[in-house]
């Protein structure tokens, strides 16, 4: 691969470059856009750069372009097999898009896979920070998720600030890899969760109680959260609009049980989480969000009462 050579708008003052603009992505860029950083992003599926454009984000033709412009790059991306090929990783084009960068991923991946390519992006000349982020849709729209930080402490120092547009806190973990551990504990108790809020809402949608009673108890006792406060009325309407997708919370427990394993953890809790997590994937709803998982509570009542209900019975 031949480096891009900068394009024009890399006269402005120096860009932060952002890739990937998912359902988190696209809020957390536009926020930085709406705060006054220059950037410069760029997408896989072209259609999700327009609102970036119309909110004064240059938009590249190439993620070499994004690199060739901008020294410091977030990558909000998937999985690590979207990283590594984002990255070109194992390729002669990784060196030449790293050297001299800053590699910010924001995403959700394996610990232990964020040691090695911080480790591999040190020797090919740039830098690495992971910063996970603990929060949804509704929180990347409103600036209000949680980072947490973990590289070398003078990188993380230069990072942490550019990330306030998008965090309304950031957390600084330690080397590469503790950032990520720590999400994996924070999504750990996340997931089941709300795979235990779904099933209280099937309890007492199939014991006939109120459902706008249910919200109330809740809202005034010590569980009340913003995760309540979003997930129960979206579970009351049957609303699965994604804010967090059914798949992800499902990849996402598969990370932590493999961290559990490794360390010879028992997690009893989760393994049920993901059993349903699994299940509601299985019914088509994996795109739609992670409180779906009520449809596989339901289909084990159907099964357990012998009923031909399908999913919505709770309601």
């Amino acid at each position: 691969m031949t480096s891009a050579p900068a394009p024009s708008h890399c006269d402005q003052d120096q860009p932060i470059g952002f890739i990937g603009l998912g359902v988190m992505g696209q809020p957390m860029a536009l926020n930085l856009a709406r705060a006054g950083t220059p950037l410069i992003v760029w997408n896989r599926s072209p259609e999700a750069v327009e609102p970036l454009r119309v909110a004064g984000a240059a938009v590249a033709g190439s993620v070499a372009e994004v690199f060739a412009c901008a020294r410091i790059v977030i990558l909000m991306l998937v999985n690590e097999a979207a990283l590594d090929s984002v990255l070109e990783r194992g390729t002669p084009g990784f060196q030449e898009l790293v050297s001299g960068s800053v590699v910010v991923s924001m995403g959700s991946n394996p610990p232990d896979y964020s040691k090695a390519l911080a480790a591999e992006i040190e020797a090919a000349g740039g830098r690495y920070v992971e910063a996970p982020v603990s929060g949804s849709r509704k929180p990347a729209e409103a600036g209000q998720l949680v980072a947490m930080l973990g590289g070398d402490p003078g990188t993380v120092a230069k990072v942490a600030p550019l990330l306030a547009p998008m965090c309304r806190e950031t957390v600084i973990c330690g080397p590469a890899g503790s950032a990520l551990m720590l999400k994996l504990a924070v999504n750990l108790y996340l997931n089941t969760m709300l795979a235990g809020l779904a099933e209280a809402m099937h309890f007492a949608g199939r014991n006939g109680l109120d459902l706008s009673t249910f919200k109330a108890a809740l809202d005034a006792g010590p569980m009340a959260c913003d995760v309540t406060r979003v997930k129960i009325p979206m579970l009351a309407a049957r609303d699965f609009s994604v804010q967090a997708a059914t798949a992800d919370a499902f990849n996402s427990t598969g990370l932590i049980a493999d961290a559990a394993r490794a360390a010879g953890l028992a997690t009893p809790l989760l393994d049920i989480s993901r059993a349903l997590y699994g299940e509601s994937v299985d019914l088509g709803n994996g795109r739609l969000d992670m409180v779906s998982v009520i449809e596989a509570i339901e289909a084990r009542t159907a099964a357990l009462d012998g009923s031909d209900a399908a999913p919505g019975a709770s309601r």
